[in-house]
């Protein structure tokens, strides 16, 4: 198995698909063959294309979106197998990904009051939800880990506002769940393909555009990067 960005991506998201977590720096050295030094590299490459987000201290994965290696407020069961979602957004592509019946769980607001979210033949049977996005798009990589943990549900417009007020965050851009479910799909669809590349900020912009999400919290500046 050559070593590079697609073939990393790919066996980590396999993984995290069929084991709940990430693969040690050691298994992907045995995996791949090569010099742990060179998975640390390769794995360093992949993040500085947003391909996945290492433990600052130890360079293993922490997090490779949708899945989080590490507790967060969103857990996502199926039977007696479940994953770590890092956010509102990512918890619905890790469920587009994993194709199939699961339950999310998750505190609304990452408050006190618990609510799930049952997706059955690839539908969400209580959509009356909505996701806060706060931070605007062209800055979420600027610390991500924050970013999606203020990706959160909510029951309604106002309590976002009450929410927004009672800890002195500014409020974002509001939508539907069932409207982050069609864009998650798209948006992960791609994520466990073997020839996998991270999505250029033109290509984000576009899909951004395509299921239209608008305004200052979607904008993203023209440049050459991936988002």
């Amino acid at each position: 198995m050559n070593l590079n960005s697609a073939s990393l991506h790919y066996y980590i998201m396999k993984h995290f698909v069929e084991f709940s977590t990430a693969p040690q720096i050691e298994k992907l050295s045995t995996v791949f063959g090569v010099a742990r030094q060179d998975v640390i590299d390769a794995l360093k490459m992949l993040q500085d294309d947003h391909g996945v987000v290492l433990h600052p201290v130890s360079s293993e994965v922490w997090v490779m979106h949708p899945f989080s290696a590490a507790p967060t407020n969103f857990w996502i069961q199926s039977g007696q197998h479940g994953w770590w979602g890092n956010c509102a957004w990512c918890s619905l592509g890790a469920a587009a990904l994993l194709d199939r019946d699961l339950t999310i769980t998750t505190t609304l607001g990452s408050e006190s009051k618990q609510v799930n979210i049952e997706i059955k033949d690839g539908n969400i049977n209580n959509d009356n939800l909505y996701i806060h996005f706060p931070i605007p798009m062209e800055k979420a990589w600027d610390n991500v880990i924050y970013t999606c943990s203020t990706m959160l549900m909510f029951e309604s417009k106002s309590d976002i506002e009450q929410w927004c007020a009672r800890h002195g965050l500014v409020q974002g851009d509001v939508q539907p769940i069932s409207h982050i479910w069609e864009f998650s799909k798209v948006w992960y669809g791609n994520h466990l393909n073997p020839d996998w590349v991270k999505w250029s900020v033109a290509q984000a912009a576009e899909i951004f555009e395509r299921f239209n999400l608008a305004g200052p919290i979607w904008h993203l500046p023209v440049g050459p990067q991936r988002f």
